[in-house]
């Protein structure tokens, strides 16, 4: 019997991974479990050493740089994608970045050049991508990024970040209903708050894992391989019929007032 959640064959781009700890790694690995065909991007050279042995564990076929605020990089990515694979059946986008003293100040003293950037780079990325990707999913397939619940509540300290990830739900609604009817799904996860190298460089981070792990059952946070199982599952066959979605994977916090 073909397992319920089977990705032989299918192709997947990563576009995340820091190091082992990050949740694209999670999903990565998870995406290797079920036999799925892998390639994976890292920001610059300071990156590869980080990201390349990841890769190799995880029997990655291919690794290439992509930081989506150079010009051109990411359409080289897609080109180097089609010359290898020809098609592309999944791609999950797990990025984000705001200028630092935006990310740590008020959303009303955010800057508009910081607020472009953060939205630019968090957000419109997965727009592009998407755009990129269509044409590689003859045959369908799945876009997926990662959100935070911070984008429909106040989270302290989380500030800009709180409308950037909301605008991406947005876009992901928009982006399984635009290219749905050529069977291309579209689905944002959102984790509980994870101790991966992005979210430490938060403002009084340990305090918002501290407010999570009161308000779940016995204190159990999720981590990058509940993360990776979802999104394993999202990307298979088995969620044909499910596009469109706001996914939370943080045990129920999201329940909590």
């Amino acid at each position: 019997m073909t397992p319920l959640v089977d990705l032989t064959s299918k192709r997947g781009l990563i576009l995340g991974v820091a190091n082992e700890h990050s949740i694209a790694a999670g999903c990565a690995q998870a995406f290797a479990q079920c036999g799925a065909r892998l390639a994976a991007t890292y920001l610059n050279e300071k990156a590869q050493p980080f990201v390349q042995p990841v890769a190799d564990r995880l029997g990655v076929e291919w690794t290439a740089p992509c930081d989506v605020r150079e010009p051109g990089q990411l359409e080289a990515l897609f080109a180097e994608t089609r010359r290898r694979w020809g098609g592309l059946d999944f791609l999950l986008h797990s990025i984000a970045f705001a200028p630092r003293d935006d990310l740590h100040g008020r959303v009303t003293d955010s800057s508009a050049a910081g607020f472009a950037t953060a939205m630019d780079v968090s957000c419109h990325s997965f727009v592009r991508m998407a755009k990129l990707a269509e044409p590689l999913m003859s045959d369908g397939g799945t876009l997926l990024c990662v959100t935070f619940y911070g984008s429909e509540r106040v989270v302290e300290h989380y500030n800009l970040m709180g409308p950037v990830k909301a605008a991406l739900e947005s876009a992901t609604r928009y982006l399984a209903a635009e290219p749905g009817p050529k069977g291309i799904r579209a689905h944002a996860i959102s984790p509980g708050p994870i101790a991966t190298r992005a979210a430490s460089g938060r403002d009084r981070f340990d305090e918002l894992m501290e407010r999570a792990a009161a308000q779940v059952p016995k204190g159990q946070l999720v981590d990058i391989a509940d993360v990776g199982a979802l999104a394993a599952f999202l990307v298979s066959d088995a969620a044909r019929r499910i596009t469109g979605t706001v996914i939370p994977v943080d045990n129920g916090q999201h329940l909590r007032a």
